[in-house]
């Protein structure tokens, strides 16, 4: 099977993770394709492949060299993110694109353009895969879980490539947070690890935001609007107040690079009481301190006026900078190097503006970095993928593997 059949069969299985959900993983269809790939792996004679209660995928490339070596971990996740339709996506294979406009067919007023996306121009000449216009495509992370497996099938028909031992990691619930939960790293029994889920070709993340996450409850006082003259607090305007006093230049809008910011995420309430859940981001774990104060001083200046008023903060951490973890293994960066420049590739070594399982598996005693897989667009309909990102990206573990033998 090749790659890009691979990545679209399991595109086509619905795999949306929910936030409001309890249970793990978030999603019952999650476990389909998670089965699927268990079986699969199965049938190609990993004995050991399982998916646990809940819901994550082991496996294990048993070593076929007699030293030791590091055992390395390939982690992708199955879930697709919320924000766009997951259900019945058609994928649409784009032989040897031309470079003109990409009309989708089930939606025409969706269209794929190299003004709006500039990196199509990288895809003229080469075959790439989108969805229809309805739905995202899924190549977040479909396009990981498709490397890897076709990197353990590719093995297994290659038996002479000498590796260590190489365990692989699917996880649910990525999309909404929870993907390093439940991971057993007692039972990966790994050195360190890669997540397959970055984006342009060559890119390659040993770093990433640090995350807070908070919940502010502003308490105004209720009364009838007939009778409410002197009496009644209005928490909707209260909260109006405090976010027009932010700090532009501290909103995702106005920042890039290595900036960070504070962001109200999603707001409820009524006249009594109003909930506000932010998020706090920067590159230095430190700067999520000052952001807080930075709400938290905006917060009482605004309430100073209203005396009947209160309000709570609950701040919780997310996330850290898995950077502050990879800085300690400067060999996973330095061979990473050498199978990018053995495919040709020179990498692309930039900060994440985000966070991967990697973030937090980093931190549970698994370094694990990021590897591009060519997903484009994700989290929307038009989501793409170069087949031949995802057959580089496959080029590299491959390199990566005998590498990690020296």
């Amino acid at each position: 099977m090749s790659i890009a059949s691979r990545f679209m069969r399991y595109v086509q299985i619905d795999t949306q993770s929910s936030a409001d959900s309890l249970t793990v993983p978030s999603t019952e269809k999650q476990k389909v394709l998670s089965q699927l790939l268990v079986d699969e792996l199965l049938e190609m004679g990993y004995s050991d492949a399982h998916m646990d209660e809940f819901g994550y995928v082991y496996a294990t490339i048993f070593s076929n060299i007699e030293n030791s070596v590091p055992t390395i971990c390939f982690c992708s996740h199955v879930d697709t993110a919320p924000a766009s339709s997951g259900t019945n996506v058609k994928p649409i294979y784009h032989n040897n694109y031309d470079g003109s406009d990409i009309v989708l067919p089930d939606d025409p007023t969706q269209i794929l353009t190299t003004e709006k996306y500039p990196y199509l121009k990288n895809h003229i000449g080469k075959d790439i895969i989108t969805a229809s216009g309805l739905t995202l495509l899924g190549s977040d992370d479909k396009s990981g879980v498709a490397i890897i497996m076709q990197l353990a099938q590719y093995l297994k028909e290659n038996p002479l490539i000498p590796h260590g031992n190489i365990k692989i990691l699917f996880t649910p619930d990525e999309e909404i947070g929870r993907g390093a939960d439940h991971v057993d790293i007692k039972k990966l029994g790994t050195d360190f690890g890669y997540t397959l889920d970055g984006g342009d070709c060559a890119d390659y993340e040993d770093e990433t935001f640090s995350a807070d996450g908070a919940v502010l409850t502003i308490n105004g006082v209720s009364a009838h609007s007939g009778d409410a003259k002197g009496k009644m607090v209005n928490a909707l305007k209260l909260t109006s107040e405090i976010l027009t006093q932010l700090p532009k230049e501290l909103s995702p809008e106005h920042t890039d690079a290595r900036q960070g910011f504070i962001h109200p995420d999603e707001i409820q309430g009524t006249t009594e009481s109003v909930k506000v859940e932010w998020i706090f981001r920067d590159f230095e774990t430190s700067k999520l301190t000052e952001q807080r104060n930075i709400l938290e001083a905006i917060i009482q200046k605004v309430l100073s006026q209203y005396p009947t008023a209160s309000y709570k903060l609950d701040v919780a951490e997310q996330y850290r900078n898995m950077h502050d973890i990879l800085v300690q293994f400067p060999q996973i960066r330095e061979k990473t190097i050498q199978a990018y420049e053995q495919a040709g590739l020179t990498p692309k070594i930039e900060p994440i503006r985000g966070g991967t399982d990697g973030s937090r598996l980093s931190f549970m005693g698994l370094p694990c970095p990021n590897i591009f897989t060519g997903m484009q667009a994700i989290h929307s309909k038009h989501e793409w993928v170069g087949v031949s990102d995802m057959e580089k990206s496959l080029e590299v573990l491959v390199n990566l593997v005998q590498i990690w033998t020296k």
